[in-house]
């Protein structure tokens, strides 16, 4: 019976074995150029910079709310019959509330879809904080974002006559409820080509829109 060769073992070549507690060296990645930071969109370039506005208050989603009980448009002698009047809608609040209850007014036109720049506000008292801020760098400058006309407006209602129609014009009575608001709210309607939305205590604005047919 024949027996298979043994190979003896210096006849199998040299064993190699790794030492203990050594592993073989993993090569580091090389790190690739660095990219330059990209400016958020709207960033001023350094140097001398506008201050940034004030930022309109952010709210909170829409909650459901009374319907605004809308008020009979009356049409004035002095309208050309060729134009038909505003839809009127009436937003009850007191004075102090009148100028959020016309921002969540402006929020609601923007969520449905209405172009910014279709929006006029006009405040009776105090003015919008975007308003008093634009104004702080000189009357040529705030009125020509008006001309633009890519943004919501706010402006004083003692100035309506100098405001340019727009489709909707949103109006906060929030103060000096006696001469101004007289004056402004029927010239805000012939503002309004299309809606006109006033904010403020009822009994007011009926007897502002009363007198100044």
């Amino acid at each position: 019976m024949l027996q298979e060769p043994q190979i003896p073992e210096s006849a199998q070549g040299p064993r190699v074995t790794p030492a203990a507690g050594r592993t073989a060296p993993t090569p580091r990645p090389v790190p690739g150029p660095r990219s330059a930071a990209t400016p958020r969109p709207g960033r001023p370039v350094p140097g001398p910079a506008r201050p940034t506005p004030p930022a309109q208050r952010a709210h909170p989603a829409p909650v459901p709310a009374p319907a605004p009980a809308p008020v009979a448009p009356t049409s004035a002698p002095s309208r050309p019959e060729n134009r038909s009047a505003p839809q009127l809608q009436l937003i009850p609040a007191p004075a102090g509330g009148a100028l959020d209850a016309a921002e969540e007014a402006v929020d609601l036109l923007l969520e449905s879809g209405r172009a910014p720049g279709d929006i006029l506000v006009l405040t009776t008292g105090e003015q919008h904080p975007w308003a008093a801020h634009e104004l702080s760098f000189g009357d040529a400058a705030y009125w020509a974002q008006q001309d633009a006309g890519d943004d919501v407006f706010f402006a004083d209602a003692s100035a309506v006559d100098q405001a340019k129609p727009r489709p909707i014009v949103v109006v906060a009575v929030n103060g000096d409820a006696g001469d101004t608001v007289a004056r402004a709210l029927p010239v805000a309607r012939d503002r309004a080509a299309a809606l006109l939305i006033v904010c403020g205590d009822p009994q007011t604005i009926n007897s502002a829109l009363g007198a100044g047919v």
